[in-house]
């Protein structure tokens, strides 16, 4: 039976992810990397096979978005269900976070009866990720000082630096897609900067993308526009990476380049991280009017860079003329969401299904990372979920 073979091959990875958060992908090992997709795989087979996914049977899952998302927060909250676990967002507008409460006693106070917490922190360049580890150092103190009876897993729902959720649901799509991770090797995936009539997208989707695609021999070129660099630190994770999985990792500066002989393209805009620092301070300082002259600044250095688009043309460029088009969605649409954007619309309707299912991983992949931080022994744990059809 194919679900026990891959139950039985997770139990013979020794991952050590039990009492851990996910925060970011290139902290993991690739044993844990390949335990949390493997988790993915099984869950998504156990619930398209009718099984009952319930591990808990009470407790709270914690969703912290502290900016707006539609697909990641109802992967979270589908895989919080999923597992068994009550959805609780946090809106710290009405909670007494407005009121000066500090993040040690708030991380406490939600965690009583809590096994996930769920954070979105990607505004702030230099503060998301912060945040979370304060979170969970909070968490520890807590647990230590025996005021959680446990210590509630964090799973990263994207901040500044990366995106591990995106990242590794875009891989699962890759892997199913081209049938196997081994058949990922000497592939070429194109990470490039695209227009956008806005201004202001986080670095984290690309920083994620060539941070992990790296790990398995692929062949990443990442193209922009001068000027619209990522964080420094993550173009040397991408390099060192590359050198380690016999993949490559180049930096160019035309989409046609990428483009070239790729067999997946990813054409996606993002804010120069010199802006987003500058963004990050006017934030902080509550600026308006200085938010809105860096705006308008940003907005007209976008606004030179139109021929950044995935077209027909561009596609033709790409190997065989058929590489695979891929998003995390929503995608700026030329003549659909906006005048000019990331993608044609034609481009975008002909690969359109291939990007919701690359979404539909996501669910999969945060209830996998839930899994392997509460559980000791995740095999099993999912074995004993193979006794539990809905169908019996």
């Amino acid at each position: 039976m194919e679900l026990m073979k891959m139950i039985s091959q997770l139990g013979e990875i020794d991952a050590k992810m039990y009492g851990t958060d996910f925060l970011l992908t290139w902290e993991k090992n690739d044993d844990q990397i390949k335990a949390t997709l493997l988790t993915a795989a099984i869950l998504k087979k156990l619930y398209e096979s009718d099984y009952s996914c319930k591990l808990f049977k009470s407790g709270l899952a914690v969703s912290n978005f502290r900016d707006n998302s539609t697909r990641t927060r109802f992967s979270f909250a589908s895989a919080s269900n999923l597992l068994g676990l009550a959805v609780q967002d946090l809106n710290e507008s009405t909670s007494q976070i407005a009121h000066g409460e500090t993040v040690r006693e708030t991380a406490n106070m939600i965690s009583f009866l809590t096994e996930v917490i769920g954070i979105r922190d990607d505004m702030f360049l230099g503060a998301g990720n912060k945040y979370m580890r304060e979170v969970a150092e909070a968490l520890d103190d807590g647990h230590k000082k025996g005021v959680l009876h446990q210590r509630p897993t964090i799973v990263n729902l994207q901040c500044d630096i990366d995106h591990p959720t995106q990242a590794m649901a875009d891989l699962s799509h890759l892997i199913n897609y081209y049938g196997g991770v081994d058949k990922l090797k000497g592939k070429k995936i194109a990470m490039t900067w695209a227009y956008s009539p806005s201004y202001g997208k986080p670095l984290s989707v690309p920083q994620g993308i060539i941070g992990l695609m790296t790990r398995f021999g692929m062949e990443v070129s990442l193209a922009h526009p001068e000027g619209y660099n990522l964080i420094p630190d993550t173009l040397k994770v991408s390099e060192k990476n590359a050198k380690k999985s016999g993949g490559s990792f180049s930096v160019v500066n035309t989409m046609e380049e990428a483009f070239k002989g790729a067999d997946i393209v990813y054409p996606k805009s993002w804010a120069p991280y010199s802006v987003m620092g500058k963004r990050t301070d006017l934030l902080m300082k509550k600026d308006t009017e200085g938010l809105k002259t860096l705006e308008k600044e940003c907005l007209a250095n976008n606004a030179k860079y139109k021929n950044w688009e995935c077209t027909e043309k561009m596609m033709k460029l790409t190997k065989g003329g058929k590489a695979l088009y891929m998003h995390c969605l929503p995608a700026d649409i030329s003549g659909v969401s906006c005048k000019e954007g990331e993608v044609s619309a034609s481009v975008f309707e002909k690969y359109r299904i291939e990007t919701y299912k690359e979404a539909g991983y996501k669910p999969y992949i945060i209830a996998a990372m839930m899994v392997l931080g509460k559980f000791k022994n995740a095999a099993r744990t999912l074995s004993g979920l193979t006794r539990k059809r809905f169908a019996d």
